[in-house]
Formats: structure tokens, C-alpha cells, sequence
């Protein structure tokens, strides 16, 4: 499949492969930078604005399985094209929308719908371009192009959005799909194979995920199992929980319903053997905890660098941009430099690597620091997630046939989309609790706040402190009846607040990194393609793995 003609394109393959998995995840960070200009340009809410983003990730989680079935059937390439037919079209709609109706169907859907049948084919098509030994490389890329889009997504939808409009950021998306489109050809395809679609599993798999995902997104308005003040409540508690229950009841029916059909002899959409495969197990695992954990350093480090360093969006993308370039160094330079590396190794490394950044930066934040604290934080951080980068699509991919790589590509990307938004909800929570509790500690503690303010803050902040800047906060209290040194003294309370705030959220993001290590013990510890004896002396311990007993495994289930 991987012959010299194909392998001397090889440079234009990964260009158009990382090109499209840069666009997949452009949008929600420059979204994110440019919400309250979109809001008031469609005549609508941030509100609506954060519901378009919702359902954007809605629809790519919880058809990313059935959009790698369908690649099986169509042809990897022409699900490929098709998905980028489709992502363009969401695109150009969205860059014309008059109206939030029409960016919901532009953006959340369209797109949505086009990246679900991008994502999972990119994984098949790496696969069927780069030889085993190459794969590392190329999957790092792949994955560092999408981390970069991330990171420099505030930088860009900052600067369009400041000096042009947010709408030629979409409208460049229709340009760079065209150029893609005209590229296609010279990637190497994977022939359709016989199959079909399971109606019945896809609509449990959308269902099940999607009610995980929508619960989980919904946390920051409606609580985790107490309700908010003010949050509707479901039998005494939040329906975030309710949803997130039902979701995985659904899942559980559909694991189950797949296997109903492997056992009658009809096709599922999802074979259950797969998750059977130990190397496939271990590197979906590894990828969910990468994107809980990135998921929350790139919430957090914008909100350290814009709200209380008061920096602007391009100030903000500036101090950012060194986390991308080391992940981009580590997660192509990695298998370049060590093409027989122990995945299990580097992983590893890069899961001490990014909890260090973190406590670097905690350790550098207090009053009086500048932006220069966070250059060396983001370039640990930076280095340890492209570690992740520069193994994890090869040893996923590598623990099946190629056959099945667009449906592991399915599972992977919903994975990173489960990851990604349990991150944002959990960090984000865990921040937004800390502020309200210190604030209302606060300024119940400070002597010069009067008593009748202490008593209107155990009531009204109770439901929730808003995370803004001291600016902010200094022309909203000037609109209130409050004196001067009582105003003072709550936005002094507020910036201690913020801080400790920042700390928690980001002592969570590095305890997560750190509790990920515990389940890195079933990756491989040689890398795909090596036939020899890895690159040292650590050997399996019981926990290496062989593809032999994978296979075995997945043979015995069937």
C-alpha cells in the first residue's frame, strides 16, 4: 500500500492530512476569542453563541463512530472528500449567516457533520500512506497540527477579528478546503469495503454520547449533581447528571446490542472484539486523559493571561504560541530522532513533563507576575503533550489491521472529543467554585467591607462569581451606591480570589496528568514496526504488548 511513489509524496500527504485536521479544530478557539462580536453582529446572546459551539461538539462526538463506518463504505478518500464537501459548505453558510438560526446550521451542523467524517478517515489515510515505521512521525504531525490550531486560534480570531471581520476566518476555511479538494488525488486511498450501516446502533451510539457530552458541557450552568441556584432540577437534582446517567445506560445498550449482532452473524457498527484489543484499549485511554488535560491548560492559561494579566487577544495568541511550537518540535521530532523509541517511555516522560509546566506556572503566579512567567511553562507543557502526539495515533492504529483503521479512527476521535469536553467542564467547575468560595470568604473576612455588603454577598454570590478582570470589576462596582475604599477592597478580594482560583484549576489539570501514569503500564514498549528488541532493556513486565496476543484475543471473542 505505501510504495515509492507514494512514499515520495509523502510531504504533500501529510501537508493535506494536517492541513485538514488544523481546520477540524480552528473553529471553537476563534470562536471562543470572538463571541461577543459574533453575538452582536447576529443580533443574539453570547448565550446563543456558546450554544452554537455546544452543538458543534455535540455533533462531531456523537457521530464520529458512525462517520468511520460509513468510510468503510464509501472509500476512505471519498469519505474524505465528501466530509470536506460538506465542512465547506457549513463554512461558506456560516461566514453569510444573518442570524444565529443560520450559524447553528452552517457551523454546529454542517461542520459538525463534515468533521465526522474527516477525522476518522485522516487516521485511515495516514495508515495507508506511511509505512508502520513512519506512522509515529506522521500521527504527530497530525495531531500537533490540531494542538496548534488550538493555541493559535485565539491569535488569529483575535487578529481578524479586531482588524477585519470574524466571518473572513470561515470564509478562508472555504479556500483551504477548495486547495485540499485539489490535492486529494495524490493521497493513496483504501478501497471501499462490503458493509452496512446499523441503524439501530447509530442511533443508540448518538443518543448514549450525546447525552454524556451535552451533560457534561452543561455542568458550568446547571452543576454537576447539586443544582445551581437557579438551574432547573430533575427529582431534587441537576440534569446534567441525569443526562450523563442516561447517556451511559444508552452506551451500556449499545455495547450490548452489538454484540447481539455478532453473534447473529449480521454486522455491527462497532465490533465489540475491538475493545478487547489491550493496545488499542491502552492508547484510546492515554488519548481521552491527553485531551481532558490539554482540554484544561488551554481553558485556563488564556483566562491567567487575558483576565488577569489583562492581556488582548493577540497578546494572549503571542504568549501561547510557544506551546505550540514545542509540541510541534517534539511531536515530529520525536520518532524522527528516535524512530525505535519505547512508546511506553515517551509517553511517560511527557506525563512528568506537562504537570511540570504546570507547577512551574503555578509557582510563578502571584500578584505582581508578568506575561514572561508562562514562556517556560508552555514550552514543558508544549514538549509533554507532543511527546503523547508523537505516539499515540501509531499505537492505536498499529494494534489493528489497516482495515479497521477508519473505525478505530471513529473511537479515537470520539475519545479526544469526550476528553476535550470533560476537560473544559471540569477545570472550568473546579474554577468557578474556588472563585465563588474565596470571594464570598473574602469579603466576609475583610474588616473594611461594611456589614450590610457581607451580608448581600453570602446571598447573591452564592450562585456564582463571574471571572473577570479588575478593570471590569472596578467600572461595574462604580455603577453601584458603594463607597471607594469598599469597592477597593472587593476588587482587591476578587483579584486574591481570581488567583487562587487559577491555582486550583490548574493544580487539578496537573493531577489528572499525573493520575494518567497509572494507566500507561498496558502500551507497548516497542514501537510500531520494530520487530526487535525495543530500543532498551525494559522489557514487557506482563504488560508489553504483541500483536499476536491482541489478535488472539480479538479471535477467541468473536
Amino acid at each position: 500500500m505505501t510504495s515509492a511513489p507514494v512514499r515520495s509524496k509523502a510531504g504533500m500527504v501529510l501537508a493535506v492530512l494536517a492541513a485538514s485536521q488544523f481546520l477540524m479544530t480552528l473553529d471553537s478557539s476563534v470562536m471562543n476569542v470572538s463571541m461577543a462580536v459574533v453575538a452582536k453582529d447576529l443580533g443574539t446572546t453570547i448565550s446563543g453563541i456558546q450554544t452554537a459551539i455546544t452543538l458543534y461538539t455535540l455533533v462531531m462526538a456523537t457521530l464520529m463512530i458512525t462517520g468511520g463506518k460509513l468510510g468503510t463504505i464509501l472509500g476512505r478518500r471519498r469519505a474524505f472528500a465528501v466530509g470536506l464537501v460538506v465542512y465547506g459548505a457549513g463554512s461558506f453558510v456560516t461566514a453569510i449567516a444573518p442570524n444565529l438560526t443560520v450559524l447553528l446550521l452552517g457551523w454546529s451542523l454542517l461542520e459538525g457533520l463534515g468533521a465526522s467524517l474527516i477525522m476518522p478517515a485522516i487516521v485511515a489515510l495516514v495508515a495507508a500512506n506511511f509505512p508502520a515505521e513512519r506512522r509515529a512521525a506522521a500521527y504527530g504531525l497530525v495531531a500537533a497540527a490540531g494542538a496548534m490550531a488550538v493555541a493559535a486560534g485565539p491569535l488569529i480570531g483575535g487578529a481578524v477579528t479586531t482588524f477585519a471581520s470574524w466571518r473572513y476566518v470561515f470564509a478562508g476555511e472555504v479556500v483551504i478546503v477548495v486547495a485540499i479538494l485539489a490535492l486529494l488525488r495524490r493521497v493513496a486511498d483504501v478501497p471501499p469495503s462490503p458493509a452496512r450501516i446499523d441503524y439501530v446502533g447509530s442511533l443508540l451510539s448518538v443518543v448514549g454520547l450525546g447525552s454524556v457530552v451535552y451533560g457534561v458541557l452543561r455542568t458550568s450552568e446547571w452543576g454537576w449533581i447539586v443544582a445551581k441556584p437557579g438551574a432547573p432540577t430533575i427529582l431534587g437534582a441537576s440534569p446534567s447528571i441525569w443526562l450523563i446517567l442516561l447517556g451511559l445506560v444508552v452506551v451500556f445498550l449499545f455495547m450490548r446490542w452489538e454484540n447481539h449482532l455478532v453473534r447473529t452473524g449480521r454486522e455491527p457498527l462497532l465490533r465489540p472484539a475491538l475493545l478487547g484489543n489491550r493496545g488499542l484499549v491502552a492508547g484510546l485511554s492515554m488519548f481521552f486523559s491527553q485531551y481532558i488535560v490539554q482540554a484544561g491548560v488551554f481553558f485556563a492559561v488564556p483566562l491567567f493571561l487575558s483576565v488577569v494579566l489583562e492581556l488582548d487577544s493577540l497578546q494572549t495568541g503571542l504568549r501561547i504560541l510557544p506551546l505550540s511550537f514545542a509540541l510541534l518540535i517534539a511531536a515530529g521530532g520525536i520518532p524522527k530522532v528516535w524512530p525505535r523509541a519505547n512508546p511506553r517511555r515517551v509517553v511517560r516522560a511527557g506525563l512528568f513533563s506537562v504537570p511540570a509546566g504546570i507547577l512551574v506556572l503555578v509557582g510563578g503566579m502571584d500578584p505582581g507576575a508578568n506575561a514572561g512567567v508562562v514562556a517556560v511553562p508552555m514550552l514543558l507543557i508544549g514538549l509533554g503533550l507532543g511527546a503523547l502526539s508523537s505516539q499515540l495515533g501509531s499505537v492505536t492504529v498499529s494494534s489493528v489491521p489497516d482495515s479497521e483503521s477508519a473505525e478505530v479512527g471513529g473511537l479515537q476521535n470520539t475519545g479526544t472529543n469526550l476528553g476535550a469536553s470533560l476537560g473544559t467542564a471540569l477545570v472550568g467547575s473546579v474554577l468557578l467554585a474556588t472563585l465563588t468560595a474565596s470571594v464570598v470568604s473574602g469579603i466576609q473576612q475583610n474588616p473594611t467591607v461594611p456589614a450590610s455588603v457581607k451580608a448581600q454577598a453570602s446571598t447573591q454570590l452564592v450562585g456564582g462569581v463571574p471571572f473577570i478582570s479588575d478593570k471590569q470589576l472596578t467600572d461595574a462596582l462604580a455603577a453601584t451606591s458603594l463607597d471607594a475604599p469598599t469597592a477597593a477592597a472587593v476588587v482587591e478580594v476578587n483579584a486574591a480570589a481570581r488567583l487562587e482560583a487559577l491555582r486550583e484549576a490548574f493544580g487539578v489539570t496537573a493531577l489528572l496528568a499525573a493520575g494518567a501514569l497509572l494507566f500507561t503500564g498496558r502500551l507497548p514498549d516497542r514501537a510500531p514496526g520494530d520487530d526487535g528488541d525495543g530500543d532498551d532493556g525494559e522489557g514487557d513486565g506482563g504488560e508489553g504488548l504483541g500483536e499476536e496476543d491482541d489478535d488472539a484475543d480479538a479471535d477467541v471473542r468473536v
